[in-house]
């Protein structure tokens, strides 16, 4: 079941109707009930190893708050992990290392069939938080199993997020809210703005973005860059759209899940760009990886190694290929290479007497930060490191009369349907701004008179309907973070 799907958007409702009729202490067992059957729904296989892990992570956080020995519950910690993980490891990544070394061999690979689990990438990494978490003393280990496989698979986040902390969400499912009609409000309107993202934005970029990557040497020039900039729209409308829907879906429920995104293409640098977007996953390997590996407390070369080692595993998390590592790679490169260049930088603008606080000081860094990671995306998108290669070659050129002689009408959509995409572009980035400036066009509208409220909350439906990606033969529903 997908959110996109109107199945779901019966679900949902059903979903929460009933549990805001039962009592408190039985509501989380309907959450749990509803989850399983979201889960089954997409991937009955898969939930064998989604089941796998909970009892592996509830059974070892049993274990290691029980053990009085440090050294014990070191070595339960160590070898529930090495379990946990080695679970992703064989389902995700090892085809993909046997085929490496049967190709540096010279000798052929047949891929192994292996289950790759929905939402696998995502469950794993809360599973494992949780699992430290207990270690190191953060959180008590659960002892109501259901409680904890709720946790787990929260149905609005399994599939691809928020990474959630159990601190954050055992809580709530052990003290329930009651219902809130401002907060299931403000949930339906979260959710109209990621299906806005997803089906009115993402989905028409994708058609002009896939018609580019398909053939880019039949595309040169300003089209590519073009297609190359759409891109980095594309995936912050389908994952952010997505994160939308599953925060929405969860206040609709009476649960807060963590803003995933933060406006994250306007940030100034990018280390603040990795502050704002998929922030559950940045504040994981933070929390989990860089800081155990060291963080900056063992002086700058160590620091600059931690990065570069944290965004490599970050960008084969996101998928096992030389074309994700290097993705990761370049973005640790991005930082390391910032950091470098902090004294020269600030020498220039003691120099030059540059205003850093001015306007137009603050618009050129969020260009060049958004411009570098767009080059990245390149990476991300393409199928191998040949293919982004061609795409990047094809970037040369300048032919700026193709946004008048019709030319863009060949990318897959009519000019009306471009644009709707400008305007919609436009719309997304005066929310995003208006948000940075702290004005909350949500808040806005509850502030209104049920006047206009109402009006305008159909009227958003109507544009989502309207002018969203339907159609025979169109999958809208699926998001780009799904398959990881």
């Amino acid at each position: 079941m997908q959110f996109t799907s109107f199945s779901f958007l019966l679900f949902l409702p059903l979903t929460a109707l009933v549990s805001y009729l039962l009592p408190g202490r039985f509501r989380k067992y309907w959450l749990l009930a509803g989850s399983c059957f979201f889960y089954l729904s997409g991937d009955r296989k898969g939930a064998v190893l989604l089941f796998a892990s909970c009892v592996i992570t509830y059974t070892a956080a049993r274990l290691m708050y029980s053990s009085s020995s440090r050294n014990g519950k070191k070595q339960i910690l160590a070898l529930s992990l090495l379990l946990h993980f080695g679970i992703l490891y064989a389902a995700k990544y090892l085809n993909f290392t046997l085929a490496s070394i049967f190709s540096a061999a010279g000798k052929e690979y047949h891929p192994l069939q292996m289950i790759l689990p929905l939402g696998i990438s995502f469950y794993t990494l809360a599973a494992g938080g949780y699992l430290i978490d207990v270690y190191r003393g953060k959180v008590r280990a659960e002892r109501n199993f259901l409680t904890y496989a709720l946790f787990v698979s929260f149905f609005p986040a399994v599939l691809s997020g928020p990474i959630e902390r159990a601190g954050h969400l055992l809580p709530q499912f052990e003290n329930p809210k009651s219902f809130d009609p401002d907060m299931v409000r403000d949930g339906a309107l979260t959710m109209l703005f990621g299906y806005f993202m997803k089906l009115v934005l993402a989905d028409r970029i994708r058609i002009v973005v896939d018609t580019v990557y398909q053939n880019p040497a039949a595309y040169q020039g300003t089209l590519v860059v073009l297609a190359v900039l759409l891109y980095s729209v594309q995936i912050y409308c389908d994952f952010a759209g997505y994160s939308s829907i599953a925060i929405g879906a969860a206040k609709i429920l009476g649960i807060e899940l963590m803003d995933n995104f933060d406006r994250p293409y306007l940030s100034g640098s990018i280390a603040q760009f990795w502050r704002r977007w998929h922030r559950s996953l940045s504040y994981w390997f933070r929390d989990y990886l860089y800081i155990p590996l060291g963080g900056s407390r063992k002086g700058q070369l160590r620091r600059y190694l931690n990065i570069l080692i944290v965004f490599a595993v970050s960008g084969l998390w996101h998928g096992a290929g030389v074309t994700f590592l290097f993705w990761g790679f370049l973005h640790g490169l991005y930082q390391v290479t910032g950091y470098l260049l902090r004294p020269l930088r600030d020498k220039t603008v003691r120099l030059l007497h540059i205003d850093r606080s001015a306007l137009s000081h603050r618009m050129l860094k969020v260009l060049v930060t958004f411009l570098l990671v767009s080059f990245a995306w390149i990476f991300f998108r393409s199928p191998d490191m040949q293919s982004a290669g061609t795409i990047i070659r094809s970037m040369r050129g300048f032919t700026p009369w193709i946004f008048t002689d019709g030319t863009l009408c060949q990318l897959g959509l009519d000019m009306n349907n471009m644009k709707l995409l400008w305007a919609g572009i436009a719309m997304l980035f005066l929310h995003d701004l208006l948000h940075l400036r702290g004005i909350s066009l949500k808040e806005s509208l509850a502030r209104c008179g049920i006047w206009l409220r109402w009006p305008l909350m159909i009227a958003l439906v109507l544009l989502v309907v309207v002018c969203g990606i339907w159609g025979p033969g169109y999958d809208a529903s699926t998001f780009i973070y799904s398959q990881f």
